[in-house]
């Protein structure tokens, strides 16, 4: 196992290096200027070229090498050394991983706009898995137990409907029911426990759907096998063969999808935190593409990459844990 882990965190910056050459190229192709500002006003001409040789806008190379230089925390190191040995012009700046300015919100860097609205994206996430852990399995688990029954039928219907259809729908339709016809919650509100409800649930039900559909899958192999029959022969009580020999194992693929369900969830929330009017992540990174804010694309993309490997290296272990017969 620690091997393993060895292995996933050596091959994290290699992996995090193509993400953000990649990432570059696209952000760096879209249309329009990162330094006008939504109205087009554009400031003046020198003042504009000012702007592009100071962040390197101008030169796509040297943007590309000294942003990774920055964020990659090499700089920080290199500073840090400088100042240790006494250099007053050492400068290693408050951040280890700098992930710059920002040109959409003034006087903002990414660095502070990530740690003022990510752990609301993360909230937002881990709220939606817990449901959907919840409403999955319990569905998946109901529908196992009496295969191409109506209540099968019915939990696999509700799946394809949770897989199928858009969070955007699904969001709009919940504010739509609750809030406005039944006056239960408020729209575009955000601060109390209340508020998280509809959003959690409108971001869940496509990863409840997945989890209801492999916790079904799961059961019923799980069911005819062999151990299962001779748990009962022994006389277990047929709520412990399920729960704890059963399910046990069921649970194998619904861990290993939630790894990256679980990261998916955390930072692609960027709909229906647009929905619900959410001050999470997912709106900065929306702005910031809309005004190629090249910093907020940069930082944000290479944030989510490293929450999605970090994610599924805790599932493969977990993995191991769960299953010590898993090498």
């Amino acid at each position: 196992m620690i091997g393993l882990i060895l292995r996933r965190l050596i091959q994290l910056p290699l992996i995090l290096l193509v993400i953000y050459t990649i990432t570059f190229m696209l952000a760096w192709a879209l249309p329009g200027e990162a330094v006008i500002n939504d109205e087009n006003r554009q400031p003046p001409q020198e003042v504009l070229d000012a702007m592009k040789k100071q962040y390197n806008l101008d030169d796509p190379a040297a943007f590309y090498t000294n942003y990774l230089y920055r964020v990659s925390g090499v700089r920080w190191a290199v500073e840090s050394v400088r100042s240790a040995t006494g250099d007053e012009d050492a400068d290693p700046g408050p951040y280890v991983f700098d992930l710059g300015p920002s040109f959409k919100y003034e006087d903002w860097t990414v660095n502070q706009i990530v740690g003022s609205s990510l752990p609301i994206s993360v909230s937002l996430g881990l709220s939606a898995i817990l449901l959907a852990l919840g409403i999955g399995m319990t569905a998946g688990v109901l529908g196992a137990l009496k295969p191409n029954s109506a209540l099968d039928i019915g939990t696999l219907i509700i799946a394809l409907i949770g897989i199928s259809l858009p969070s955007f729908v699904i969001g709009t339709g919940l504010l739509i029911i609750f809030p406005v016809w039944l006056g239960w919650g408020t729209v575009g509100s955000w601060g109390h426990m209340t508020d998280v409800i509809l959003p959690a649930l409108t971001l869940s039900l496509p990863f409840a759907a997945y989890i209801a559909r492999l916790t079904r899958m799961g059961m019923i192999e799980q069911l005819d096998a062999d151990y299962i029959r001779t748990a009962r022969a022994k006389g277990c009580s047929e709520r412990k063969v399920i729960t704890k020999h059963a399910l046990r194992n069921a649970f194998l693929p619904v861990l290993s999808y939630l790894g990256p369900a679980l990261a998916f969830a955390m930072t692609g929330s960027f709909v229906v935190e647009m929905v619900f009017n959410i001050p999470g992540l997912g709106q900065h990174f929306v702005a910031g593409v809309q005004n190629k804010d090249l910093f907020m694309i940069m930082g944000v993309t290479l944030i989510f990459a490293a929450m999605l490997i970090v994610m599924n290296l805790v599932v493969d272990v977990l993995y191991r844990v769960v299953d010590p017969r898993i090498s």
